[in-house]
């Protein structure tokens, strides 16, 4: 009898929801007991990291630095000399590439100051005209990829011209252009020690972990602690936010070098140094412009968080313009970030696939032609914005630098079609609001709000168990024990109230389109395209057309959750079953097996290991996008952390709510990646 079920999980899962069960009828809901709540332990820790904070910065390690304004040396805190030399110089780095696109004095003035330049009205740095900028780019893309994406590149950028959006969209891409190095070089820095240095690795696992599943906006209260506002402080912590997937990938792509490699560089008498640089980055190339690529997505993704603390640029304007419900203009500025991000997305893949003929005998205007014909696309667009300064007397020359919001705009268009779509659909769009919110999220959230703490460990820590043994239920018990010890247990509840059903339904929308779709090659490369497409949005880019929707209520986070969220369960659904091998279905074919017998039996165990993955970034993405969502009207953890943002202490809060957030993705990814390995091991696939 034990040894049956001991044999049979299902027989475990039924005895632990029953567990579960008797406790949420028996635990009454009392303050005073601590099986329905735990006590605040750590509710004085957030105050302890602010004072922490301010001793770091205000106080701790006093050095004397010499004031040109009062000629005498002072002492001043490391930290905050350090601060405030780094910050200037991303400062500085910024206004520089953003004066190349647009125009100005800032640079100039650094190195001058602002009296002679106010005195020398000639000093001013001209900008070059956007003409330039998109046969540039479009060139770039043919040198890259070919006319194909020379094409939509220039397009994308005359589009941008055109429509008014080139300030904020050259500001938004100087931005980019400094955050995206700076976090490629910090990244390969720490990928390399990473695989030098298997203790380093061993220490950087748990913290990219938590780096890449901490919501980004609590990066944004200890940056303006240290750093201030502005544009470089939005750079910081989109450097912050952009490094891990850097990381992971340079440890990856140096780890796939196959080893006659190594020790084909080793016998040709390269020393460590080269062997580095010259044979294994080399080999892992691919690998490592991939993460080039994906730093890229992640400094766009930022673009309008990092707003929040002073970035300016399309972010800016697009946060504005939701938070005044403008939805035709919000609509164009998101066109503008997506075709931003795309174009950005496809140079960099395009580049990582490049291949480079080290053998071919050119001539040297051969190897300079594009160089050569960038030399004559600048000199027409030259020549071009001179002559627009006698045809454009409007005060602005649409040749050389068109002014924001002066261009052709479509926001009334989108506007008024936003306008029908309310008018039209009104009260089929209410009632289904209401009966999603009344019928299925109240009392989901209420249940969650209603299971008492000792419940709730038993359940969480009772599948770990199952699932994979001790080590994993006391890993989910350690990290569920932090935040049941905050004074935002509740919260938490709320959040993963709103994660679940989101994530039961992308789930399943994942798994059946990825399905569908993966019967067919063609079909499995239009889903894997639409899957690309999306995944490079910017995540607030979904919160318009929900707002436009269903306004600002939890059916609007559920439904831009969803649709964020169902990216990674279809992709990985689709390349699971694409992974199966073909002998296996054939021999499955042979066997006389139905369509769906052999889908049943044969593919779904396959490729469960990929599905599993595939569900646990889909619990990252929500957690990532119900943080988002709490900008328009929620009650979780995101809306505290929200909230910390304009708190002069809340560098605490903000950091300790991140925790909790990022706990409780680290607890699902606990149990679906041992549940995943394990099946890999069954299948033979480890």
């Amino acid at each position: 009898m034990m040894a049956t079920f001991q044999q049979r999980k299902f027989l475990q899962f039924l005895l632990l929801l029953t567990v579960f069960a008797l406790l949420c009828v028996g635990v009454s809901p009392s303050e005073g007991n601590f099986l329905w709540r735990l006590p605040p332990l750590i509710a004085e820790f957030p105050g302890w990291i602010n004072d922490s904070t301010r001793f770091i910065m205000f106080e701790w390690w006093p050095i004397e630095v010499y004031d040109p304004d009062i000629e005498e040396f002072e002492n001043r805190p490391l930290m905050k000399e350090f601060a405030r030399v780094f910050s200037g110089v991303i400062l500085f780095l910024i206004e520089f590439i953003r004066e190349i696109f647009l125009g100005g004095v800032k640079t100039i003035v650094t190195f001058s100051g602002w009296d002679w330049a106010t005195e020398n009205q000639w000093a001013r740095w001209p900008a070059l005209p956007w003409t330039v900028i998109a046969g540039g780019v479009a060139l770039l893309g043919y040198v890259l990829s070919g006319i194909r994406l020379a094409t939509f590149v220039g397009f994308s950028f005359v589009y941008i011209a055109v429509f008014g959006q080139w300030e904020p969209s050259m500001q938004t891409l100087s931005f980019v252009l400094i955050a995206a190095p700076v976090s490629v070089l910090l990244g390969l820095a720490l990928g390399i020690w990473a695989f030098r240095n298997k203790t380093v690795e061993s220490i950087l696992n748990p913290l990219l972990n938590m780096a890449q599943i901490v919501p980004a906006f609590s990066y944004l209260i200890p940056v303006t602690v240290f750093f201030g506002i502005g544009d470089h402080a939005g750079a910081i912590a989109t450097i912050i936010f952009a490094t891990p997937p850097m990381v992971r990938l340079t440890v990856l792509g140096l780890k796939k070098v196959p080893p006659e490699v190594t020790e084909a560089g080793l016998m040709n008498g390269c020393t460590n140094r080269q062997l580095l640089f010259k044979v294994q980055i080399t080999t892992a190339r691919r690998d490592i412009l991939i993460g080039v690529n994906q730093v890229i997505m992640q400094c766009l993704a930022m673009v309008v968080i990092a707003s929040l603390i002073g970035a300016r640029g399309l972010g800016n304007n697009l946060l504005i313009a939701l938070n005044s419900l403008r939805i035709g203009l919000a609509l164009e500025l998101g066109v503008c970030i997506v075709l931003i991000a795309i174009v950005l997305d496809r140079l960099s893949l395009a580049w990582a696939n490049l291949q480079t003929d080290y053998f071919a005998d050119l001539s040297f205007v051969q190897r300079r032609k594009f160089s050569i014909i960038f030399g004559i696309i600048f000199i027409v667009g030259v020549i071009l914005a001179y002559i627009g300064s006698f045809i454009f007397r409007e005060g602005f020359n649409y040749l050389y630098l068109i002014p924001h919001n002066k261009g052709i705009s479509t926001a009334q268009f989108w506007q008024a079609g936003v306008d029908w779509v309310w008018d039209t659909f009104f009260y089929s769009l209410k009632g289904f609001n209401e009966w999603l919110i009344v019928e299925v999220l109240i009392p989901v959230k209420r249940a969650y709000l209603a299971m008492p703490v000792v419940a709730t460990f038993t359940l969480t820590m009772g599948v770990g168990f199952i699932i994979g043994g001790i080590r994993s239920a006391l890993i989910i018990g350690g990290l569920l024990l932090f935040i049941a010890f905050t004074e935002w247990w509740d919260r938490a509840l709320i959040t993963s109230y709103i994660v679940t059903i989101s994530v039961l339904i992308s789930g399943f929308i994942g798994i059946v389109v990825g399905t569908i779709c993966a019967q067919h090659p063609t079909s499995s490369r239009f889903i894997l395209a639409v899957c690309d497409t999306f995944q490079t949005f910017p995540s607030f880019i979904y919160l318009i057309p929900v707002i436009m929707l269903f306004g600002v209520t939890d059916t609007s986070v559920l439904i831009a959750i969803v649709v964020y969220a169902s990216v990674p369960a279809t992709r990985y659904t689709v390349e699971g079953l694409l992974s199966v091998p073909e002998s296996l279905q054939d021999a499955g074919s042979m066997s006389g097996v139905s369509r769906v017998q052999r889908y049943l039996s044969i593919e779904l165990p396959m490729s469960f290991p990929h599905i599993a993955l595939g569900i646990n970034q889909t619990v990252v993405f929500a957690l990532a996008m119900v943080i988002i969502g709490a900008m328009i009207g929620t009650d979780d953890l995101g809306q505290l952390i929200l909230g910390a943002l304009s708190d002069r202490k809340g560098i605490g809060n903000g950091l300790v709510l991140g925790v909790c957030v990022a706990f409780i993705g680290l607890a699902v990814d606990q149990v679906i990646r041992t549940w995943a390995n394990q099946r890999k091991k069954a299948l033979g696939l480890d």
